[in-house]
């Protein structure tokens, strides 16, 4: 009798346990979702930009992919671009996978300046040297926040 007493009371503390957890869980949910922002918090779709370059460095990892371009300048110097793509997923259902953007690839990268005036952008479209072109980020965020107004 006091085995079972005993595993009453253990099944009992594990579910308020569980039950003080959930409201916690639910915030820090909150708080990730939050963090993601619009096209229009972040991008000024007034301002294109087109630029060629070498690719550095690519994160693939949600929210959005990230990739990042050296540009040589007129004056020899180089400044480096990040550009912000699509959810890996949502490249991915497009047919973009990891291995399309690579580092030494030089590709043209157009898309949209963001609004803080730094070396970073939408990038809405990568061309690469043979022609082929991806979309590595869709109108869609911008029809999206222009719904809203």
């Amino acid at each position: 009798m006091a085995n079972i007493l005993k595993t009453v009371r253990l099944k009992r503390v594990t579910l308020m346990k569980t039950l003080l957890a959930l409201p916690l869980l639910l915030a820090g949910l909150a708080t990730g979702i939050q963090a993601h922002h619009s096209f229009s918090a972040e991008f000024d779709s007034t301002k294109p930009v087109k630029i060629t370059g070498t690719v550095t460095t690519v994160e693939w990892q949600n929210p959005h992919i990230w990739f990042y371009v050296d540009v040589k300048n007129p004056d020899g110097t180089v400044t480096n671009w990040g550009f912000s793509g699509g959810a890996p997923g949502q490249l991915m259902r497009r047919g973009v996978m990891r291995s399309s953007i690579q580092p030494g690839m030089v590709i043209t990268v157009e898309g949209f300046l963001a609004k803080d005036g730094s070396n970073n952008g939408n990038g809405a479209k990568v061309t690469f040297p043979d022609g082929r072109s991806v979309f590595t980020s869709g109108n869609e965020d911008r029809k999206q926040d222009d719904d809203k107004k």
